[in-house]
Protein backbone atom coordinates (compact mmCIF):
# COMPACT_ATOMS: atom_id res chain seq x y z
CA UNK A 1 0.00 0.00 0.00
CA UNK A 2 1.46 3.33 -1.09
CA UNK A 3 -0.10 5.62 1.56
CA UNK A 4 -0.69 3.70 4.82
CA UNK A 5 -1.12 6.91 6.85
CA UNK A 6 -3.94 8.16 4.65
CA UNK A 7 -5.59 4.74 4.80
CA UNK A 8 -5.39 4.74 8.63
CA UNK A 9 -6.90 8.24 8.83
CA UNK A 10 -9.67 7.26 6.41
CA UNK A 11 -10.44 4.08 8.36
CA UNK A 12 -10.54 6.00 11.64
CA UNK A 13 -12.94 8.59 10.22
CA UNK A 14 -15.23 5.90 8.81
CA UNK A 15 -15.25 4.08 12.16
CA UNK A 16 -16.09 7.29 14.02
CA UNK A 17 -18.90 8.10 11.59
CA UNK A 18 -20.33 4.60 11.97
CA UNK A 19 -20.17 4.68 15.78
CA UNK A 20 -21.75 8.14 15.88
CA UNK A 21 -24.61 6.98 13.64
CA UNK A 22 -25.23 3.87 15.75
CA UNK A 23 -25.15 5.90 18.99
CA UNK A 24 -27.56 8.44 17.55
CA UNK A 25 -30.07 5.80 16.41
CA UNK A 26 -29.88 3.62 19.51
CA UNK A 27 -29.49 6.12 22.36
CA UNK A 28 -29.97 9.79 21.50
CA UNK A 29 -33.00 9.58 19.20
CA UNK A 30 -35.20 7.45 21.53
CA UNK A 31 -34.20 9.62 24.50
CA UNK A 32 -35.17 12.78 22.63
CA UNK A 33 -38.56 11.30 21.80
CA UNK A 34 -39.15 10.38 25.45
CA UNK A 35 -38.13 13.87 26.58
CA UNK A 36 -40.63 15.37 24.15
CA UNK A 37 -43.37 13.11 25.50
CA UNK A 38 -42.66 14.18 29.09
CA UNK A 39 -42.76 12.25 32.34
CA UNK A 40 -44.55 8.88 32.36
CA UNK A 41 -48.11 9.20 33.62
CA UNK A 42 -48.17 5.76 35.24
CA UNK A 43 -45.32 6.25 37.70
CA UNK A 44 -46.36 9.71 38.92
CA UNK A 45 -49.68 11.34 39.65
CA UNK A 46 -50.08 15.10 39.87
CA UNK A 47 -52.62 16.06 42.49
CA UNK A 48 -54.45 19.33 42.91
CA UNK A 49 -52.08 22.20 43.24
CA UNK A 50 -49.25 20.48 41.41
CA UNK A 51 -48.01 18.28 44.27
CA UNK A 52 -46.44 15.25 42.66
CA UNK A 53 -46.86 11.91 44.41
CA UNK A 54 -44.62 9.17 43.12
CA UNK A 55 -46.51 5.88 43.10
CA UNK A 56 -43.69 3.67 41.89
CA UNK A 57 -41.37 2.06 44.39
CA UNK A 58 -37.78 1.80 43.17
CA UNK A 59 -36.39 -1.68 43.09
CA UNK A 60 -33.68 -2.24 45.67
CA UNK A 61 -30.36 -3.42 44.37
CA UNK A 62 -28.74 -6.66 45.45
CA UNK A 63 -26.27 -4.88 47.73
CA UNK A 64 -29.05 -2.92 49.47
CA UNK A 65 -31.06 -6.11 49.92
CA UNK A 66 -28.05 -7.86 51.42
CA UNK A 67 -27.36 -4.96 53.79
CA UNK A 68 -31.04 -4.93 54.79
CA UNK A 69 -30.97 -8.64 55.63
CA UNK A 70 -27.78 -8.27 57.66
CA UNK A 71 -28.87 -5.14 59.52
CA UNK A 72 -32.31 -6.51 60.40
CA UNK A 73 -30.65 -9.10 62.65
CA UNK A 74 -28.74 -6.55 64.73
CA UNK A 75 -30.25 -6.22 68.24
CA UNK A 76 -30.91 -2.64 69.32
CA UNK A 77 -33.07 -0.77 71.82
CA UNK A 78 -36.13 1.29 71.01
CA UNK A 79 -34.45 4.53 72.05
CA UNK A 80 -31.46 3.86 69.82
CA UNK A 81 -33.71 2.98 66.89
CA UNK A 82 -35.73 6.16 67.36
CA UNK A 83 -32.62 8.34 67.54
CA UNK A 84 -31.07 6.70 64.47
CA UNK A 85 -34.30 6.96 62.50
CA UNK A 86 -34.52 10.67 63.32
CA UNK A 87 -30.97 11.23 62.08
CA UNK A 88 -31.63 9.28 58.89
CA UNK A 89 -34.77 11.32 58.22
CA UNK A 90 -32.83 14.54 58.77
CA UNK A 91 -30.21 13.29 56.33
CA UNK A 92 -32.89 12.66 53.69
CA UNK A 93 -33.25 8.86 54.01
CA UNK A 94 -36.95 8.29 54.66
CA UNK A 95 -37.29 4.68 53.57
CA UNK A 96 -38.60 2.09 56.02
CA UNK A 97 -35.49 -0.01 55.41
CA UNK A 98 -33.05 2.84 56.09
CA UNK A 99 -32.29 1.72 59.66
CA UNK A 100 -31.45 -1.94 58.88
CA UNK A 101 -29.49 -0.89 55.79
CA UNK A 102 -27.46 1.50 57.92
CA UNK A 103 -26.73 -1.22 60.47
CA UNK A 104 -25.78 -3.58 57.66
CA UNK A 105 -23.45 -0.95 56.27
CA UNK A 106 -21.76 -0.61 59.66
CA UNK A 107 -21.30 -4.38 59.93
CA UNK A 108 -19.90 -4.64 56.41
CA UNK A 109 -17.56 -1.73 57.10
CA UNK A 110 -16.36 -3.43 60.27
CA UNK A 111 -15.69 -6.70 58.43
CA UNK A 112 -13.85 -4.93 55.61
CA UNK A 113 -11.66 -3.01 58.04
CA UNK A 114 -11.03 -6.24 59.98
CA UNK A 115 -9.81 -7.98 56.82
CA UNK A 116 -7.66 -4.95 55.96
CA UNK A 117 -6.16 -5.02 59.46
CA UNK A 118 -5.42 -8.74 59.14
CA UNK A 119 -3.76 -8.11 55.78
CA UNK A 120 -1.51 -5.48 57.40
CA UNK A 121 -0.36 -7.77 60.21
CA UNK A 122 2.82 -8.71 58.36
CA UNK A 123 3.89 -5.05 58.14
CA UNK A 124 3.51 -4.50 61.88
CA UNK A 125 6.39 -5.32 64.24
CA UNK A 126 6.15 -8.68 65.98
CA UNK A 127 4.37 -7.29 69.01
CA UNK A 128 1.06 -8.85 70.15
CA UNK A 129 -0.11 -5.62 71.77
CA UNK A 130 0.43 -3.58 68.59
CA UNK A 131 -1.29 -6.18 66.45
CA UNK A 132 -4.25 -6.35 68.79
CA UNK A 133 -4.42 -2.54 68.87
CA UNK A 134 -4.42 -2.49 65.03
CA UNK A 135 -7.34 -4.94 64.93
CA UNK A 136 -9.33 -2.99 67.51
CA UNK A 137 -8.64 0.32 65.77
CA UNK A 138 -9.62 -1.08 62.37
CA UNK A 139 -12.90 -2.59 63.65
CA UNK A 140 -13.72 0.61 65.54
CA UNK A 141 -13.06 2.74 62.46
CA UNK A 142 -15.30 0.50 60.33
CA UNK A 143 -18.11 0.81 62.88
CA UNK A 144 -17.77 4.57 63.47
CA UNK A 145 -17.19 5.86 59.92
CA UNK A 146 -20.81 5.38 58.67
CA UNK A 147 -22.07 7.31 61.70
CA UNK A 148 -19.54 10.05 61.03
CA UNK A 149 -20.59 10.41 57.38
CA UNK A 150 -24.26 10.40 58.43
CA UNK A 151 -23.68 13.29 60.81
CA UNK A 152 -21.81 15.19 58.09
CA UNK A 153 -24.70 14.66 55.69
CA UNK A 154 -27.21 15.86 58.30
CA UNK A 155 -25.17 19.01 58.94
CA UNK A 156 -24.83 19.66 55.20
CA UNK A 157 -28.56 19.26 54.58
CA UNK A 158 -29.42 21.53 57.50
CA UNK A 159 -27.08 24.18 56.14
CA UNK A 160 -28.75 23.94 52.71
CA UNK A 161 -32.19 24.33 54.29
CA UNK A 162 -31.03 27.26 56.41
CA UNK A 163 -29.62 29.09 53.39
CA UNK A 164 -32.76 28.51 51.35
CA UNK A 165 -35.17 29.73 54.03
CA UNK A 166 -35.05 33.48 53.11
CA UNK A 167 -36.18 32.75 49.55
CA UNK A 168 -38.99 30.56 50.83
CA UNK A 169 -40.08 33.24 53.29
CA UNK A 170 -40.16 35.89 50.55
CA UNK A 171 -42.42 33.65 48.47
CA UNK A 172 -44.59 32.98 51.52
CA UNK A 173 -44.96 36.71 52.15
CA UNK A 174 -45.94 37.35 48.53
CA UNK A 175 -48.40 34.44 48.53
CA UNK A 176 -50.04 35.41 51.83
CA UNK A 177 -50.35 39.08 50.89
CA UNK A 178 -51.80 38.05 47.52
CA UNK A 179 -54.75 36.48 49.35
CA UNK A 180 -53.79 32.82 49.69
CA UNK A 181 -54.30 30.97 52.93
CA UNK A 182 -51.33 29.54 54.77
CA UNK A 183 -51.98 25.99 53.51
CA UNK A 184 -52.20 27.10 49.89
CA UNK A 185 -49.17 29.38 50.34
CA UNK A 186 -47.02 26.51 51.67
CA UNK A 187 -48.18 24.33 48.78
CA UNK A 188 -47.40 27.06 46.24
CA UNK A 189 -43.94 27.71 47.72
CA UNK A 190 -43.14 23.97 47.73
CA UNK A 191 -44.01 23.79 44.03
CA UNK A 192 -42.01 26.89 43.10
CA UNK A 193 -38.87 25.80 45.00
CA UNK A 194 -38.75 22.30 43.52
CA UNK A 195 -35.89 23.20 41.17
CA UNK A 196 -33.88 25.80 43.06
CA UNK A 197 -34.18 24.34 46.59
CA UNK A 198 -35.30 20.70 46.33
CA UNK A 199 -34.57 19.80 49.97
CA UNK A 200 -36.79 22.51 51.41
CA UNK A 201 -39.41 21.89 48.74
CA UNK A 202 -39.57 18.22 49.69
CA UNK A 203 -40.11 18.98 53.38
CA UNK A 204 -42.78 21.60 52.66
CA UNK A 205 -44.55 19.20 50.30
CA UNK A 206 -44.68 16.68 53.14
CA UNK A 207 -46.33 19.36 55.31
CA UNK A 208 -49.02 19.79 52.66
CA UNK A 209 -49.54 16.03 52.36
CA UNK A 210 -49.85 15.62 56.12
CA UNK A 211 -52.47 18.36 56.33
CA UNK A 212 -54.40 16.71 53.50
CA UNK A 213 -54.22 13.40 55.34
CA UNK A 214 -56.08 14.96 58.28
CA UNK A 215 -53.38 16.23 60.62
CA UNK A 216 -53.74 19.57 62.29
CA UNK A 217 -51.70 22.39 60.83
CA UNK A 218 -49.71 22.87 64.03
CA UNK A 219 -48.84 19.17 64.21
CA UNK A 220 -47.75 19.11 60.55
CA UNK A 221 -45.56 22.17 61.09
CA UNK A 222 -44.01 20.66 64.23
CA UNK A 223 -43.23 17.51 62.25
CA UNK A 224 -41.56 19.72 59.65
CA UNK A 225 -39.32 21.23 62.33
CA UNK A 226 -38.56 17.78 63.74
CA UNK A 227 -37.69 16.37 60.31
CA UNK A 228 -35.24 19.15 59.50
CA UNK A 229 -33.69 19.57 62.95
CA UNK A 230 -32.65 23.11 61.98
CA UNK A 231 -33.05 25.81 64.62
CA UNK A 232 -34.16 28.43 62.09
CA UNK A 233 -36.92 26.14 60.86
CA UNK A 234 -38.03 25.63 64.46
CA UNK A 235 -38.20 29.41 64.92
CA UNK A 236 -40.22 29.76 61.72
CA UNK A 237 -42.63 27.04 62.82
CA UNK A 238 -43.07 28.74 66.20
CA UNK A 239 -43.88 32.02 64.45
CA UNK A 240 -46.42 30.37 62.14
CA UNK A 241 -48.14 28.52 65.00
CA UNK A 242 -48.32 31.64 67.18
CA UNK A 243 -49.68 33.79 64.37
CA UNK A 244 -52.24 31.15 63.54
CA UNK A 245 -53.28 30.88 67.20
CA UNK A 246 -53.49 34.58 68.05
CA UNK A 247 -54.58 35.89 64.66
CA UNK A 248 -51.74 38.40 64.14
CA UNK A 249 -50.47 39.59 60.76
CA UNK A 250 -48.83 36.65 59.00
CA UNK A 251 -47.19 38.68 56.23
CA UNK A 252 -45.55 41.19 58.56
CA UNK A 253 -44.17 38.47 60.86
CA UNK A 254 -42.75 36.50 57.93
CA UNK A 255 -41.18 39.63 56.44
CA UNK A 256 -39.47 40.50 59.73
CA UNK A 257 -38.18 36.96 60.11
CA UNK A 258 -36.91 36.94 56.51
CA UNK A 259 -34.98 40.17 57.12
CA UNK A 260 -33.52 38.64 60.28
CA UNK A 261 -32.37 35.54 58.38
CA UNK A 262 -30.77 37.59 55.63
CA UNK A 263 -28.96 39.76 58.19
CA UNK A 264 -27.71 36.68 60.00
CA UNK A 265 -26.55 35.08 56.75
CA UNK A 266 -24.62 38.24 55.88
CA UNK A 267 -23.05 38.28 59.34
CA UNK A 268 -22.02 34.64 58.97
CA UNK A 269 -20.41 35.44 55.64
CA UNK A 270 -18.53 38.39 57.16
CA UNK A 271 -17.38 36.18 60.03
CA UNK A 272 -16.04 33.56 57.63
CA UNK A 273 -14.33 36.26 55.60
CA UNK A 274 -12.69 37.59 58.76
CA UNK A 275 -11.26 34.14 59.54
CA UNK A 276 -9.64 33.76 56.11
CA UNK A 277 -6.55 35.78 57.07
CA UNK A 278 -5.83 33.60 60.08
CA UNK A 279 -6.44 30.37 58.18
CA UNK A 280 -4.08 31.42 55.39
CA UNK A 281 -1.12 31.80 57.76
CA UNK A 282 -0.27 28.11 57.87
CA UNK A 283 -0.51 27.40 54.08
CA UNK A 284 1.57 30.50 53.38
CA UNK A 285 4.19 29.58 55.99
CA UNK A 286 4.55 25.91 55.01
CA UNK A 287 3.99 25.99 51.22
CA UNK A 288 4.32 29.46 49.68
CA UNK A 289 7.11 30.97 51.80
CA UNK A 290 9.63 28.12 51.21
CA UNK A 291 9.08 28.37 47.46
CA UNK A 292 9.61 32.13 47.55
CA UNK A 293 12.79 31.71 49.60
CA UNK A 294 14.14 29.14 47.14
CA UNK A 295 13.41 31.39 44.17
CA UNK A 296 14.75 34.56 45.84
CA UNK A 297 17.77 33.22 47.72
CA UNK A 298 18.58 30.17 45.60
CA UNK A 299 20.90 31.88 43.07
CA UNK A 300 22.80 33.69 45.83
CA UNK A 301 23.28 30.49 47.82
CA UNK A 302 24.54 28.71 44.72
CA UNK A 303 27.06 31.50 44.11
CA UNK A 304 28.23 31.21 47.73
CA UNK A 305 28.79 27.48 47.35
CA UNK A 306 30.53 28.04 44.02
CA UNK A 307 32.98 30.84 44.93
CA UNK A 308 33.09 31.52 48.66
CA UNK A 309 33.68 28.00 49.92
CA UNK A 310 36.66 27.33 47.57
CA UNK A 311 38.20 30.66 48.65
CA UNK A 312 37.82 29.68 52.31
CA UNK A 313 39.60 26.40 51.63
CA UNK A 314 42.54 28.20 50.02
CA UNK A 315 42.73 30.64 52.93
CA UNK A 316 42.86 27.83 55.46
Amino acid sequence: MEHPLLFAVFAFLMMMIGLSWVGYRMFYKPGRALRQLGSPVITAVTGPGGVVADLSEPQASTIVTLLNQIGSRVPSSEAELASLKTQLIRAGFRSENAVPVFYGLRIMGTLIMLMASLAMQNRVPDNPAMRMALLVFGCGAGWIMPKFFLEKRVAKRQEIIRLSLPDALDLLVVSVEAGLGLDQAIQHVARELAVSHPELSEDMSLVTLEMRAGKRRSDALRNFAERSGESEVQKLVAILIQNDRFGTSMGESLRQHSDFLRTRRRQDAEERAGKVGVKLVFPIFFFILPSMLIVAAGPGILQIFKYLFPMMKHIG
